[in-house]
């Protein structure tokens, strides 16, 4: 892999220069999300800060967004479909449980729609990914696949040496000719001292075994573990929000008067008590146990049956901002000892 040095300093000329021309989306100061950076002195280096609150996704995936106008005519409509920008993005300092999330959600918005606003915003999209130093008890990337050094998602990967210097590990053809633009901030690297500090940095232990959880719910849909699990949620949809890759959406056609509106999408969540209602009044996901089996079943078999993708990254975040306290792995180590149960019996049988 094609590898180069940069220093700290040459870094902030660096990301001066990116802002000049681009669209540069950095952590927030306090943590709380992501925002359009103005300054080199706003951007912050996370190697060993928690993930921010929510994930950069609405950069991609935008939380509201038209899909197109309409204005009635006299015997027709005119439809005018806006555009999804033409600005290239710079995300910088993206750790491995955001970085992978575009190349995941991206498999549902291109199966059997095509959706252009998604796609042209990840085209013009370049990931400057860094190494995670950061562990607490809801980290669990190595449990889903990932691991905190992963360069998936990643057109460039950061790998703080020392205090003053970065390799930076060329991933894509996107980050190459990125480097290219600015090659002078950068020296030639040295793989080989990259390689040794990333195979210092261990991942958080693996909590349970996907596979099992998968198997586990394809045959377990009614089992009352899921009722359990849901019984204190509150349905506010925090964890969907902050996840980097749920994805659920609604559509929703508003009027400005008589003859002219437009067609809104918004995000969702599949926790919301009106998320499955019905025109009839029936809902088949009618209780919070019902809804977060979900949640999990999305996540762990119907993603990874459609896509062969675990719809998680592992990041937390979900766990963390809980009100309630339910946590995804508490849940998943839960269903695993079910699975494991099970087997044992069927063994001793």
């Amino acid at each position: 892999m094609e590898e180069k040095l940069i220093s700290r300093e040459n870094l902030n000329l660096f990301v001066s220069g990116l802002i000049e021309n681009n669209m540069v989306i950095g952590e927030s100061a306090g943590g709380t999300g992501w925002k359009k950076i103005a300054e080199k002195d706003e951007i912050t280096i996370g190697y060993s800060k928690i993930p921010s609150n929510i994930s950069y996704k609405e950069f991609i995936f935008a939380k509201t967004e038209p899909v197109l106008y309409f204005r009635s005519k006299k015997d027709n409509f005119d439809l005018i479909e806006p555009s999804a920008g033409d600005q290239r993005m710079i995300f910088f300092g993206v750790k491995p449980c955001d970085a992978s999330s575009i190349e995941i959600m991206s498999k549902v918005f291109n199966w059997d729609y095509k959706d252009r606003f998604f796609n042209e915003r990840a085209a013009k999209a370049v990931i400057i990914g860094i190494a995670c130093g950061y562990r607490d008890e809801f980290c669990f990337c190595t449990s889903v696949g990932s691991s905190p050094v992963s360069e998936r998602g990643s057109d460039l990967f950061l790998v703080p040496l020392d205090e003053n210097n970065f390799a930076v590990r060329i991933v894509t053809q996107k980050g190459k000719e990125l480097i290219g633009e600015y090659s002078q901030f950068f020296s030639e690297g040295n793989p080989v001292r990259s390689g040794e500090v990333l195979s210092g940095i261990t991942g958080p232990e693996k909590k349970f075994d996907s596979s099992k959880i998968k198997d586990w719910i394809g045959v377990n849909f009614e089992h009352k573990l899921f009722d359990e699990i849901g019984s204190t949620c509150l349905g506010c949809g925090q964890c969907a929000f902050v996840c980097p890759v749920c994805h659920c959406f609604d559509i929703v056609d508003e009027e400005c008067d008589y003859s002219c509106g437009r067609r809104m999408k918004n995000w969702d969540a599949c926790q919301f008590p009106i998320f499955t209602l019905h025109a009839s009044g029936h809902n088949p996901r009618s209780t919070e146990g019902k809804r977060y089996r979900q949640r999990l079943a999305h996540k762990f078999k119907y993603y990874h049956d459609k896509f062969g993708e675990i719809l998680c990254t592992g990041c937390g975040r979900c766990s963390r901002g809980c009100p309630a306290g339910i946590d995804i792995v508490q849940a998943a180590v839960e269903i695993e000892s079910a699975a494991d149960n099970i087997k044992m019996n069927l063994e001793v049988v």
